[in-house]
């Protein structure tokens, strides 16, 4: 985040889980070259890069399309909202609205001994299985939950401690040998586990902070080719994503958004096709920019984001990822911005993966320049943020598997399922509701489908997250494409809205394969 303008806002009041945003799939196709017998759903295993794609452990095409999760990075160091809501909870929320990845903010205070996560409501059974842990043991159990629903994991070095942002990837108090440890460590932490796909190894290295200029103190690209290097040494299956600075060449935009030397200098590691370039984008709700002012914007923003980082994509040079952009979407200029911004992410080939990454800024709503998807209620989605994503977000992949240590089941297992029905709103003419699937086998599903009858006149007026069908008062609703498979113990759910209301909570059945 451009972090001059960055300020808290840290509402937090527990409400019912609403969800009222549509998900865009894409289908994902196999790489041409590779064999033709694989029906696997992309983004198995590590994942590396092809020229500008990202390829998973088959060699079929995958894209990032998700959510930064801020507050690790702060004085609280546990991810933000846990005052208010459960993790888990939240991440199968971020799945439900079709998130894919998560970026997960973290600064190296979370490798100090004295450090101990606050702000985490332990009330009415809410994180019980986070009580007690300390920062680092947090991040396992929501990367375990993450990867059991699918979502892959990008682990974010975001600053050198919780006292905010530096120019350089080292200060005074946390050296360069520092932050390389560090870095080495969460690689072996997590090695062996492909949820984490990756590292972006420093937020938003700026001015003084060069490309290629040589200076070993200032040179961000030969400082992330170290670190890069230290870290593929320890664990050779991620990727490293690197970003950019704010000037070279004397051309300055955005922190970490300049990516215009990799053309000249690109990153070389010792370990091939690891590099993806990662790129931030902001609109006026975090500061001004001359490109906003031209009189040809939108039109003209193509053109900025090509000589910026576009390039990089269109030439096929390496993977792009935006890691973040964002906006309140109080001004015009800002709602046109992020209509340019996703039309410009969009897919370029026919079945969508070749096209360029992202994770949106961001999930809490407590980001005051950008605000997020979720409003101060840490529950209900800003549906019209949400709506602009739509288009470009992308499947799922396959489930990380269960808590690590749990052997599974070694039978056949049982496929089985349980649906809570929820009524959020209803104010008489209507309602909305929300039904929460879980897996409650012994295996992972494929599929489910859940059926209820209302006692009255109700009908589903429209639904989100899932297909339905409607006969008399009783209802039939299956799970989408990208939530049908749920690992054991895990969550989807799905809403929609009804009239008339008064139809209270009826009890629903749940079968599953």
């Amino acid at each position: 985040m451009f972090r001059s303008l960055r300020r808290a806002l840290c509402a937090a009041a527990a409400a019912l889980l609403l969800i009222l945003a549509g998900v865009g799939a894409q289908t994902v196709h196999a790489d041409p070259a590779a064999p033709e017998d694989r029906a696997a759903a992309p983004g198995a295993g590590y994942w590396h890069t092809s020229g500008r794609q990202m390829l998973d452990a088959a060699g079929q095409p995958v894209r990032i399309a998700g959510i930064n999760w801020f507050g690790f990075e702060t004085a609280n160091y546990t991810p933000h909202g846990l005052w208010a809501r459960d993790y888990k909870s939240m991440i199968d929320q971020m799945k439900s609205l079709g998130y894919n990845t998560i970026r997960l903010p973290y600064s190296d205070d979370l490798f100090k001994s004295g450090t101990v996560p606050n702000s985490i409501d332990f009330s009415g059974g809410k994180n019980a299985d986070l009580q007690g842990l300390g920062s680092l043991q947090i991040m396992d159990r929501i990367v375990a939950y993450a990867g059991q629903g699918g979502l892959k994991v990008v682990l974010d070095r975001h600053r050198p401690d919780a006292a905010g942002q530096s120019a350089l990837w080292y200060t005074s108090a946390v050296p360069e040998s520092t932050w390389i440890a560090n870095l080495k460590a969460l690689a072996t932490r997590y090695k062996g586990n492909p949820t984490v796909v990756g590292i972006d190894l420093h937020n938003e290295p700026h001015d003084p902070a060069c490309w290629g200029c040589g200076d070993t103190t200032r040179d961000w690209r030969l400082a992330a080719q170290r670190a890069g290097n230290a870290v593929l040494s320890v664990n050779p299956d991620l990727l490293i994503f690197v970003e950019g600075v704010q000037t070279f060449n004397g051309v300055s935009g955005w922190w970490g958004g300049n990516l215009m030397g990799v053309a000249q200098y690109p990153v070389q590691l010792d370990v091939p096709n690891r590099v993806v370039y990662s790129a931030h984008d902001y609109a006026t709700s975090v500061a001004q920019q001359s490109w906003f002012s031209d009189p040809s914007f939108p039109a003209n923003m193509p053109g900025i984001w090509d000589k910026y980082w576009g390039y990089i994509f269109k030439q096929n040079i390496a993977p792009v990822w935006v890691g973040e952009f964002g906006t309140t979407l109080q001004s015009t200029i800002d709602q046109k911005w992020l209509a340019a911004l996703v039309s410009y992410l969009r897919p370029t080939g026919t079945y969508g993966a070749d096209s360029i990454s992202w994770t949106f800024w961001s999930w809490n709503p407590n980001s005051g320049d950008t605000g997020g998807i979720l409003k101060d209620d840490w529950t209900t989605v800003d549906t019209v943020k949400d709506g602009y994503l739509a288009s470009v977000k992308a499947p799922g992949f396959p489930s990380g598997g269960g808590d690590p240590g749990d052997p599974g089941d070694p039978g056949g297992g049982t496929a089985a399922c349980t649906a809570a029905y929820t009524v959020s709103s209803d104010w008489g003419g209507g309602f909305n509701a929300e039904v929460k699937v879980t897996n409650s086998g012994t295996v992972a599903l494929k599929s489910w489908k859940t059926t209820w009858t209302w006692p009255g006149a109700q009908k589903v007026t429209s639904m989100w997250n899932a297909s339905y069908t409607q006969s008399g008062s009783t209802v039939t609703a299956a799970n989408a494409d990208h939530n049908g498979t749920l690992a054991v113990g895990g969550s989807a759910s799905f809403g929609f809205g009804g009239a008339p209301g008064g139809g209270g909570a009826p009890t629903v059945s749940c079968t599953a394969t």
